[in-house]
């Protein structure tokens, strides 16, 4: 479907995916830091897997919330990735509606799972600071992530009904549930503000439980006896959290800025969406894999030849 008869239609069976607007002949360059985050986060994050299940030792609740959240980086990036540099390449910008809902439905129910799972990381953490562990924490990483399939489902149910007699151009070069509520031709306002509750009251009471979380663990490193100790533990919370503010404060802007930023530059748009879903794939498998001891230790002998 071309652009010129982009308008003329009730309900389109294909939709049209927009790049970067401006910058559509730099769409190779550009393409080459994405790629290139792309090629991290899958080598990275099924690295961390590979050890993990590799290494008996690592068995334990914190390394299963890790591959967890190895699977969700995995599921997000390959669920966008490879159509946005298709884009990029190969001008290959139609989507048909079908896609595009399942698209918006892993993206959603992923970031989702994602949130959850870095509350369970947080509590985890929390709890081998002020004994004794529960056990149970493991049983919360299935919580949550049930927890995330659960709350995205009646977005992709309100997105699926809506009628569509605007255009079918969607200015972004992946599907959102936002985008798709903005092309319907109808009351939209059930839509937006379930995603609204989806992002204050889904996401900020993950929020809120992180930072409760965090702040105990901070009191708890505080009291440990020695400088030393305290300045090491603190390395270790002070790049979990990078990863948490990394997630979480690109995600609120890109969220706050479709519903109310009509003043903010597309590109902008565009540039804060992509950075929402490559960042923390990208950063995972570094903060949580190459920095840890026992992941580096497996690997050194991995590559080294030995112990295995």
């Amino acid at each position: 479907m071309s652009d010129s008869n982009a308008t003329d239609f009730t309900n389109p069976s294909t939709f049209i995916l927009l790049s970067i607007p401006g910058l559509e002949a730099a769409h190779v360059w550009i393409s080459i830091p994405f790629c290139t985050m792309y090629a991290i986060a899958v080598l990275g994050n099924f690295t961390i897997l590979f050890i993990v299940k590799m290494e008996p030792s690592l068995h334990g609740p914190m390394h299963y919330f890790r591959c967890m959240l190895a699977v969700t980086s995995l599921v997000l990036t390959t669920s966008t990735l490879p159509k946005m540099l298709s884009i990029f390449w190969f001008n290959s910008r139609e989507i048909d509606f079908r896609v595009c809902l399942t698209q918006i439905y892993f993206i959603h129910c992923f970031l989702e799972m994602e949130s959850g799972i870095l509350v369970a990381m947080a509590l985890d953490l929390y709890m081998a600071f002020c004994p004794p562990t529960n056990h149970v924490v493991s049983k919360i990483g299935l919580a949550v992530m049930l927890h995330g399939c659960i709350v995205i489902l009646p977005l992709l149910i309100l997105v699926r009904q809506l009628p569509y007699c605007r255009t079918n151009i969607i200015p972004h070069p992946y599907c959102t549930h936002i985008a798709m509520v903005n092309l319907g031709c109808t009351d939209t306002r059930i839509s937006s503000y379930y995603g609204l509750f989806v992002l204050f009251c889904v996401i900020g009471v993950d929020v809120i439980f992180i930072t409760v979380s965090y702040i105990q663990i901070l009191m708890a490193i505080f009291s440990l006896p020695t400088k030393d100790a305290q300045f090491k533990t603190l390395g270790t919370c002070v790049s979990h959290l990078f990863v948490i503010l990394a997630f979480y404060i690109p995600g609120f802007f890109n969220s706050i800025m479709y519903r109310f930023g009509q003043n903010v530059p597309l590109h902008f748009h565009v540039f804060i969406a992509k950075v929402y879903l490559l960042m923390p794939p990208t950063l995972n498998p570094i903060i949580y894999g190459v920095r840890t001891k026992e992941i580096q230790g497996r690997l050194l002998r991995l590559f080294t030849h030995e112990g295995a």
